[in-house]
């Protein structure tokens, strides 16, 4: 077996170094400030969980990136999250069982067995929002709206919003009759965008014309506002079910239109990642500088079933350590001012050191043994003595 470097990290794997902390905790302290102020309550999730408390609702979308051990205590399977939302849920159907609506945010790292293709990072830190209790498109726009706003906080004005809604691949599937293999292999060849795969499959498939050339038409519904409109045609023969899921994305996508005349919009209604998860409209963030989303979200009705408490719910979540590192090149917190204190047996710099940290200042004091100064700490003041008296001289 190779020797390995013991300061060699996993792949995927990364440490925050000071700079880059203190940006991170500035900018969660912001966001979560941001979600306060619209009224969502934070919760703390465990890191560790039961492995089908955590797979809840999500079909094989979360089982497959989930690290899974067995506990030694109880010989039952855990797993480490690799998303925060089902415990989320659980906390609202479980322990909160309010009848009204409920608004809950989080953030903490998750785990994920692989990186995303373009995104390395395994260890993401999530941060999200939820609402609960509340099956209107009202809500949707909430959330929405909210995860703009936490891209403005961030620096981030110029996102384009992609919108989809799975309940219209939901309600073709069914209108089809289509297996559970069928759905499957369908589902992943319009996830991988597979044309010539797609007309392959449908032609194995004892499928009405319509309904065969309303699935094949799925991959090129994508594009501008327009796309609605073609899609209102591509349809004209579908079930009531696939009719309201589009109506659905219009009303939202027209709102979002009057309360946001300026925010790029696009549409894909083979945009199915998700799917197992997810039950009505979904939506993506992106900015031009970063080939990946940034944020994605959408509603999710059927996930509090199991916990006791079947509720709607939608909200969205992002990664924590990419909105700082996209964030690093319009907002940098200001360094804390730092004070140097000599190392000195003397009660009197003691009593001021206390003092002046009680007071909510950042006292570094020296070691003994060593000759480090208050440029080797980037230290704005120093602790001199004058006339008997410790006092606050600032550097120049």
């Amino acid at each position: 077996m190779l020797q390995r470097d013991p300061w060699l990290l996993p792949d995927g794997i990364e440490e925050v170094l000071p700079d880059e902390a203190r940006h991170l905790e500035s900018l969660r302290c912001r966001l979560l400030d941001l979600f306060a102020c619209w009224g969502y309550e934070l919760v703390i999730p465990p890191f560790i969980d039961y492995l089908d408390s955590l797979l809840i609702g999500s079909g094989r979308d979360l089982d497959l990136q989930t690290f899974k051990l067995t506990d030694q205590l109880s010989g039952e399977m855990l797993g480490i999250r690799s998303d925060m939302t089902p415990q989320v849920a659980r906390i609202d159907a479980h322990h909160l069982k309010r009848e009204w609506p409920t608004r809950l945010c989080y953030v903490g790292t998750i785990l994920h067995t692989r990186g995303d293709p373009l995104e390395k990072s395994r260890s993401p830190m999530q941060i999200g929002a939820e609402i609960y209790g509340h099956a209107g498109k009202e809500s949707d726009l909430e959330v929405i709206g909210l995860m703009l706003e936490m891209l403005e906080q961030c620096g981030l004005s110029n996102a384009h919003l992609d919108l989809g809604h799975v309940g219209i691949y939901r309600a073709l599937s069914k209108q089809a009759a289509l297996t559970e293999a069928q759905e499957t292999a369908l589902f992943d060849v319009l996830q991988r965008k597979a044309n010539p795969e797609l007309e392959v499959l449908l032609a194995t498939l004892d499928l009405s014309a319509s309904t065969r050339a309303m699935l094949s038409a799925l991959p090129d519904l994508n594009g501008d506002f327009s796309v609605l409109d073609r899609a209102q045609t591509v349809f004209a023969d579908a079930d009531t079910e696939v009719k309201l899921a589009l109506a659905d994305l219009r009303a939202t996508a027209e709102k979002l239109c009057s309360r946001f005349p300026d925010l790029p919009m696009s549409f894909d209604l083979a945009e199915l990642r998700g799917y197992h998860y997810h039950t009505g409209v979904v939506f993506t963030a992106f900015v031009p500088s970063v080939g990946r989303e940034i944020a994605r979200g959408g509603r999710y009705d059927n996930i509090g079933a199991a916990f006791g408490q079947a509720r709607p719910a939608t909200g969205f979540s992002a990664d924590l350590k990419l909105l700082t590192n996209l964030s690093k090149v319009t907002m940098t917190p200001e360094r804390k001012p730092l004070i140097f204190a000599p190392f000195v047996e003397d009660q009197g710099l003691e009593s001021k050191i206390r003092a002046l940290r009680a007071s909510g200042q950042a006292v570094l004091q020296q070691l003994p043994g060593h000759a480090d100064g208050p440029k080797d700490h980037a230290c704005t003041a120093v602790l001199e003595l004058q006339n008997q008296s410790w006092v606050v001289k600032p550097l120049v």
